[in-house]
């Protein structure tokens, strides 16, 4: 029931843009991308305290001179993302940050569409040099196991195809735990989303590193 209550939010979202922490930036850093859902976009606690937010924390303390920009749209799928890609992508973008799929899951999507959707996405990206993470995601048991099981591992398959660095589920430590969620259960209130901005940073860091001595 936890889960379901998480995906049935999740599809409810109202499909409105985040505000970009690149407003508060200089223009000409190199962006990082976050490409998502309401789980990126902050819904319920503010763009100021999604994980993208959180991320540009990170990077300050690191001395990494990028920016992260929130592409979050609550409700998204990846056909949805991967619409608005060339928007996203616009100015000096290094790296992506794709988080999508959990609305596809959500609708029952077929498994073939969501991984041609983000294998343009992760084309398009690598066409234009700019190296992607992939954050994977999970799908509810609601249109059958092998639904489940063939969504799950279409994740680790384009990571492996692309040769991009994978994020395991990163609500996998934070929607178990009531003191870094929402009242809805759904989504991370601003512990939780401290903790999924940690679980994709150590991907991250690395990645960056690489871009810099590029």
């Amino acid at each position: 029931m936890f889960l379901l209550g998480l995906m049935f939010a999740l599809v409810s979202a109202t499909a409105v843009s985040s505000a970009s922490s690149s407003d508060k930036l200089t223009a000409a850093a190199p962006r990082i991308v976050a490409l998502g859902d309401s789980l990126t976009s902050g819904h319920g606690i503010g763009v100021e305290n999604a994980y993208p937010a959180i991320l540009q924390q990170r990077l300050v303390s690191a001395g990494l001179d990028f920016q992260v920009v929130n592409a979050g749209i609550s409700g998204d799928t990846s056909t949805g993302g991967l619409r608005r890609l060339a928007r996203a992508l616009d100015g000096n973008v290094r790296v992506l940050v794709v988080a999508l799929g959990a609305n596809d899951g959500l609708r029952g999507v077929p498994v073939a569409t969501l991984k041609s959707n983000l294998s343009r996405i992760i084309e398009t990206a690598q066409a234009r040099g700019i190296t992607v993470v992939l954050c994977a995601m999970e799908a509810m048991p609601t249109y059958g196991w092998d639904y489940t099981v063939a969504f799950h591992n279409a994740y680790g398959e384009l990571a492996t195809r692309y040769r991009v660095p994978l994020v395991p589920f990163f609500l996998m430590n934070v929607m178990n735990d009531p003191q870094m969620m929402q009242p809805d259960r759904a989504h991370p209130n601003r512990v939780g989303a401290i903790r999924i901005a940690d679980n994709i940073w150590r991907y991250l860091e690395p990645v960056l590193h690489g871009a810099m001595a590029q």
